[in-house]
């Protein structure tokens, strides 16, 4: 009844690579998504394989009491998916390879060096590379303890007249120096190598005296996960701040090394490393190609032709309070310009009738426009109190450099509850307006996070809904408070969801109502775009459903669990995925068909960590414009047949046949989104 959650994640990275592959892409936009399957594989090993491996070692009995599956199975199944998606991976790579050079551009990639480069690659060596080099042989009492996702060459080398052979490890510093440097070029091609090849070409420099025998190039992935305190005391930045400088030496989760690499060199490793076989993996000559993502392009569009974020016709003109008053205004990003959230924040920061400002930050961009108005607005005499997420994976470092920036300018900070996150994307402004203070609340589907609304597809409300506001100002004082609730009933919510208190009862009600529609004989539809289905009570309501006649549209990007199409369960059940120019991270619920629906925006998924350990919230839409903008936009999503598959009942990814109509839903919302 539930797909494999890894599996399915596999599934997804395998969507990505598609994209990859499809020659109607851009080429440099497949370089793009080979990097984003290559950094997604390395957090896979990060964050999921090293669970799996746990699991793996326990006591069938104890294993059974966590799972139905077996976990050796499991693994030999993800051995297999990855070793078949590097594959095609590689044959991708093939394809792309000579497209580039079509395109003037020849990326030395396995082939000898021309003669007259190779002391320009000397030259690059000794002037930009080698004060970098940390070369390392392994005898006596030498502890290599290598790098996460750091990048190395293994080299089997002899003195001159010996017959000892020894071993030695070279870092590839990839991660302080470019990875990739571009040579003088011949005619009409600009010639590029990989930082990886300048080492190779000039080994002999590095051991001097020595034979070398064999370069062979590895890295390893640690297990990212922090162990958390179950308390945090004053000294909590500094408590985290230790645990990310642990992550980088965690526990190894995965060996990839060149494939070419002779067995008694990966059981050397295995020995020095201290490594299980489940964790070794034979790869291609060169790791972390999430690199390519920064490969130069020598100003040749080889892009998508961007599209011009479309600027809200109603908030141009600097008075977005009044206009917010009047209707409640729902943004779509990255069509819509992330400006008016921008200017919102900033208007707020000098609005002498602004007297307080409430936020949930969880991804903080580096250069945040918004945490700057936060502290200007605490520098003008507003009271702003920032509630700030610092166990957002591989994030906390800038949530931290924040936090200590917001702190001194007076912002009131609240961190971290423990035992939970808070993975909601809230904020809440009063201000006084004549004789009223009015609550300006924002409800995202996505982070308060500029950088990212400019590749993540979200939607943004800003509302002055007095149940709304009265509820966030709730939810908010309940954060100030930094403890796990202690009951579903602690708070009261009409209008919001929120997960912990009323999230799963108020789903499974909407899901019942469309039940008891289609048994009295009236439409009923269910409609929801979600990142990630995998908790496993909500897709019993949608089988549940689905038995009783309810048609059930999903849209599902990432991790899908519920199986679709299967007799007598979920025959009225279509699951779609889309990946696109775009990321699509929206969450979009629609129950109901006819004027009635009820339609919601939120920041959860359906997971078990969104619904069960993260405060996350919804917000229904009464605004019939703004209702009727979700309902279309999902509708063109669920018409794409482009960039669309849809899943059968053993959870293959299909292609939707086009008729000789094709239809791209990202560019359909831009068109549809241009024309308000």
């Amino acid at each position: 009844m539930f797909y494999n959650r890894e599996l399915s994640w596999l599934s997804f990275n395998y969507r990505v690579l598609q994209e990859a592959a499809s020659p109607s892409v851009p080429l440099f936009e497949r370089l793009k998504f080979l990097s984003i399957f290559s950094s997604n594989l390395d957090e896979f090993f990060r964050v999921r394989y090293p669970a799996i491996l746990a699991l793996s070692s326990l006591k069938k009995k104890t294993q059974k009491q966590i799972t139905t599956e077996s976990p050796g199975e499991l693994i030999t199944a993800i051995h297999e998916e990855i070793s078949q998606q590097l594959l095609e991976f590689g044959r991708i790579l093939d394809d792309v390879l000579p497209q580039l050079k079509k395109n003037g551009i020849y990326l030395y990639y396995s082939e000898p060096v021309n003669e007259n480069h190779k002391q320009e690659i000397t030259d690059i060596f000794l002037s930009q590379v080698l004060s970098f080099i940390q070369p390392l042989l392994l005898e006596g009492k030498n502890n290599f303890n290598p790098a996460n996702n750091q990048l190395y060459f293994a080299i089997a080398l002899k003195k001159e007249h010996e017959e000892l052979i020894r071993h030695a490890v070279v870092n590839i510093p990839s991660d302080k120096l470019p990875r990739f440097f571009t040579l003088s070029p011949e005619e009409e091609m600009n010639y590029v190598i990989f930082i990886d090849d300048i080492i190779r070409e000039n080994m002999q420099i590095i051991f001097p005296g020595f034979e070398i025998l064999s370069v062979y190039s590895f890295k390893i992935n640690r297990d990212a996960e922090l162990d958390f305190e179950e308390e945090y005391h004053a000294d909590v930045l500094k408590k985290i701040e230790r645990q990310l400088n642990k992550r980088n030496s965690g526990q190894p989760s995965r060996f990839l090394f060149e494939k070419t690499m002779p067995l008694n060199i990966q059981l050397f490793f295995t020995s020095v490393l201290n490594l299980k076989l489940d964790e070794m993996f034979g790869g291609g000559r060169y790791h972390n190609l999430k690199d390519l993502i920064t490969l130069p392009a020598f100003g040749k569009q080889l892009w998508y032709n961007a599209f011009e974020p479309v600027q809200k016709r109603l908030v141009r003109n600097g008075d977005i309070f009044n206009l917010i008053l009047l209707n409640d205004v729902l943004l779509h990003f990255p069509y819509h310009s992330y400006n008016t959230i921008l200017s919102f924040f900033n208007q707020a920061a000098i609005d002498p009738d602004v007297s307080e400002i409430y936020i949930a930050l969880y991804r903080v961009a580096s250069e945040s426009h918004i945490a700057n108005a936060l502290i200007s607005a605490a520098r003008n005499g507003k009271k702003v109190t920032a509630f700030l997420e610092l166990k957002a994976r591989f994030d906390e470092y800038n949530n931290i450099q924040w936090s200590k920036k917001m702190k001194e300018a007076g912002v009131k900070l609240i961190y971290s509850i423990p035992g939970i996150k808070v993975h909601s994307k809230i904020a809440l402004v009063k201000k006084q307006q004549k004789e009223n203070a009015i609550n300006y609340s924002i409800l995202s589907t996505g982070n308060f996070n500029e950088t990212t609304a400019k590749f993540y597809t979200d939607h943004i409300l800003l509302t002055t809904a007095a149940t709304i506001g009265n509820e966030l100002q709730r939810l908010f004082k309940f954060l100030g408070e930094r403890r796990l609730p202690v009951s579903t009933n602690e708070l009261k919510f009409k209008k919001l969801l929120v997960s912990q208190f009323n999230m799963i009862q108020r789903f499974n009600e909407l899901i019942e109502n469309e039940i008891s529609k289609q048994k009295r004989g009236m439409p009923a539809l269910i409609r929801i775009k979600l990142n990630n289905l995998e908790e496993q009570e909500m897709i019993n309501s949608l089988y549940k459903a689905s038995r009783e006649g309810v048609k059930i549209q999903l849209i599902i990007r990432g991790i899908c669990c519920i199986i679709p199409s299967l007799e007598e369960l979920s025959e009225n059940i279509v699951v779609k995925r889309i990946v696109d120019r775009y990321l699509e991270h929206s969450r979009i619920f629609i129950f109901g068909m006819a004027d009635d629906c009820e339609v919601m925006i939120g920041s959860a998924d359906w997971m078990n960590r969104n619904l069960h350990r993260r405060i996350e919230v919804c917000v229904p839409i009464d605004d019939e414009t703004c209702k009727k903008e979700l309902i279309d936009y999902f509708e063109l999503q669920w018409s794409d047949n482009d960039k669309a598959v849809f899943f059968d009942e053993n959870m293959r990814q299909i292609k939707a046949g086009t008729n000789g109509n094709t239809v791209n839903a990202q560019q359909s919302i831009y068109n549809y989104i241009k024309e308000q």
